[in-house]
């Protein structure tokens, strides 16, 4: 409940020692976090490619499936 209290407020907690962002949600500074350093998370399992969002895999994927 506090987590999501903070989405209703202008409350942020979360803030990034790399350039100062901020964020009322603790996944979204994670996620963000990615951009410094670099991780990619999401592997295609069709040709092993990585990518740093999921959505971009999604779309990735379209390539494997013709979609």
């Amino acid at each position: 409940l506090i987590a999501h209290w903070h989405i209703h407020t202008s409350d942020k907690p979360f803030t990034c020692s790399d350039c100062g962002k901020s964020f009322s949600v603790s996944c979204h500074f994670f996620r963000h976090c990615r951009v410094h350093t670099g991780e990619k998370p999401y592997c295609c399992a069709g040709c092993g490619k990585s990518f740093q969002w999921s959505k971009t895999l999604i779309t990735h994927w379209r390539i494997h499936t013709g979609e």
